[in-house]
């Protein structure tokens, strides 16, 4: 018999799930709150399938960095210091993972898991036929300051492996690289950049859409969309979840669940016992449409990184999406015009 599997949350992670479990042969649930697939956290990020952006945020710079930063309105990383017992208890294990001595092999490991997700982002799309924009043109990381690149440049040695090549760029090389920079207004202030070849560019969003079409056309998974889960609770072997519109009033019973719900996975893991801590990074994002053929053929083509900024921009067929900034204000989803 097919093992009942529910998947919460129909993102990047959650599709992706989805379609490895119905690949094993199990009979595969998708649930959402949306109306749609990947409509929240996967819906307009940066764009970038990236390992060489893998390195772990615990570090004392960091640290030392958010609290300068929290008076400054268009700081990278903004830190809201308003009272929240789940914000504060990410916080408290953040500064203990900072301070443990395993920052370098943390970050390798992290390293290695994006590439092995990168990787198979690029084989679903090749075996399933999923057009998403992928652009194999790798991510140039641009600085204005010299130190600042001699510093990126200095990670070479520890961060550089098969995968992950680090190549790092003078002026003259960044603008051969992307031509775009040439005419730019302030092309005079960038000194260098570290290219990873081996990096790519894709829409998500859309990669989860066209997934969504294969997963029900071909694997016969059932999705329920506008589906809010209300409960979830073990009897035995079994996971029980009840939602308002969807499974009956006894609720419908899985033989596993995988949470994939983004900031949401918090809630689940504290009813079902998990100690993990889930807290959201908000950030923001402008997608750029290329309607004439002087816009598409001026906007940059390499996915592009100011590292120092932590500002990205990649380019997805007729688009240009920009988008950055980390801002720890829990699940408030205000656009704030000064950020």
């Amino acid at each position: 018999m097919k093992r009942k599997i529910a998947v919460i949350g129909a993102g990047i992670a959650g599709t992706t799930t989805a379609y490895s479990l119905a690949k094993q042969g199990a009979d595969v649930t998708l649930v959402d709150s949306r109306r749609y697939p990947a409509m929240a956290t996967s819906y307009a990020n940066g764009g970038q399938l990236s390992a060489s952006n893998s390195e772990v945020w615990n570090t004392p710079k960091n640290i030392i960095n958010g609290v300068k930063w929290m008076f400054k309105k268009d700081a990278p990383l903004l830190f809201n210091p308003s009272p929240s017992l789940q914000k504060y208890k990410w916080i408290l294990g953040f500064l203990m993972a900072t301070f443990d001595g395993k920052h370098k092999s943390k970050t390798q490991e992290t390293i290695e898991l994006a590439k092995r997700a990168r990787q198979i982002y690029f084989d679903i799309a090749d075996h399933e036929g999923i057009d998403f924009d992928l652009l194999k043109e790798g991510i140039l990381h641009f600085y204005d300051n010299k130190k600042e690149l001699n510093a990126a440049a200095s990670k070479a040695s520890w961060l550089h492996q098969d995968g992950m090549e680090w190549e790092v760029l003078d002026s003259d090389e960044v603008e051969d690289l992307e031509p775009a920079f040439k005419s730019a207004k302030n092309n005079k202030k960038i000194v260098g950049g570290i290219y990873t070849k081996s990096d790519a560019s894709g829409d998500i969003h859309k990669f989860c859409k066209n997934m969504h079409e294969v997963l029900e056309k071909k694997y016969g998974v059932k999705s329920k969309f506008n589906t809010e889960i209300e409960t979830i609770y073990k009897d035995k072997d079994k996971v029980i979840l009840s939602a308002s519109n969807e499974f009956g009033a006894s609720g419908m019973q899985f033989d596993q669940v995988a949470i994939c719900a983004g900031i949401e996975t918090q809630r689940f893991a504290d009813v079902l016992g998990d100690s993990m801590r889930v807290y959201p990074v908000k950030g923001y994002s402008v997608t750029i449409h290329l309607d004439d053929e002087e816009s598409r053929m001026s906007a940059p083509k390499v996915s592009l990184l100011d590292d120092p900024k932590k500002i990205v921009s990649s380019r997805l067929g007729d688009r240009l999406r920009v988008a950055g900034t980390a801002e720890l204000a829990g699940s408030n989803k205000d656009i704030r015009q000064d950020r």
